[in-house]
């Protein structure tokens, strides 16, 4: 099992008290699934982000590419 490690330094008086001001027990607030406030702009599960490159780099990519390629059979005539 293992410890937590406290962020309070050192514990001079009562541990207990430091420990309930640690961020460990600090207070949380829950965010609603349904109804009244629920809404997020974040999806809960991000599918489909980034399937599709902006302009610039498919642009890139594909110039890379063939560049690299060009060269490789330069390379292989010349032997």
């Amino acid at each position: 099992m293992s410890r937590y490690q406290h962020k309070k330094g050192q514990i001079n008086d009562s541990a207990l008290q430091a420990l309930l001001h640690d961020p460990l027990f600090r207070q949380r607030v829950e965010k609603n699934r349904k109804g009244k406030g629920s809404y997020s702009r974040k999806e809960k599960f991000a599918k489909g982000k980034g399937l599709e490159a902006s302009g610039k780099q498919a642009k890139r990519l594909f110039t890379t590419g063939l560049l690299v390629s060009g060269a490789f059979s330069c390379v292989c005539s010349a032997l």
